[in-house]
């Protein structure tokens, strides 16, 4: 026969079980939604360094310069960030449409200007942690790209195309473009057993 104190302490157990499987699935959702909303917050950050870094890059500042690097470190403050390092990378690009008239000016036949009609890289800098993340747009071949980011052989290489660009904006031949990519790590709100989270940002001018 169960007394009153049996029945209780027997609910009280299944109040327990009832509590556990509940949070199993709460906290998650809870710290997700915390990852989320910091996130959020981080990305005006990160996308105010993507805007400016881009801004001063279409003004021709040498990012290839380590005195310059710095500026986006500055400008990157409270994101841990170093010149090449830190938990965030930012991505500076050139691109270009090849059209006949720039392999014509290469002296180069149809055959042989193999980027003709393609969007192509001219010009690569990363400023930060180039292991973090790389340009959504490619990245071109690393023996391709001299000491102050110039890209060579960009009409007739095809790891320097920029896959992807036209959709987010059409050049034409000859036109240039300024790309700004920023990404930020957030390593302070990672879980154990959950994908790391961060930032990504760019900007076009």
């Amino acid at each position: 026969m169960n007394t009153p104190f049996s029945l209780h302490r027997r609910q009280r157990g299944s109040e327990l079980i009832e509590f556990a499987l509940v949070s199993a699935l709460l906290f998650p959702l809870l710290f997700g939604t915390f990852v989320v909303g910091m996130n959020l917050g981080r990305s005006i950050q990160v996308s105010q360094v993507s805007r400016d870094a881009g801004h001063l890059y279409a003004r021709s500042v040498d990012f290839s310069d380590p005195a310059n690097q710095q500026v986006i470190v500055r400008l990157a403050q409270g994101l841990n960030m170093t010149v090449a390092g830190g938990n965030g990378v930012v991505i500076l690009s050139t691109v270009t449409f090849i059209g006949q008239p720039q392999c014509d000016g290469a002296a180069l036949s149809p055959a042989d200007c193999t980027n003709l009609n393609y969007t192509v890289f001219t010009h690569r800098v990363v400023v930060g942690n180039s292991s973090l993340r790389v340009s959504a747009f490619g990245t071109p071949d690393s023996g391709l790209v001299q000491s102050n980011g110039d890209v060579t052989n960009y009409l007739t290489d095809a790891s320097t195309r920029a896959d992807g660009f036209s959709a987010v904006l059409v050049l034409q031949p000859g036109e240039l473009a300024y790309v700004s990519e920023a990404y930020f790590s957030s390593p302070d709100y990672a879980m154990p057993g959950y994908p790391a989270t961060g930032v990504y940002t760019r900007t076009v001018f």
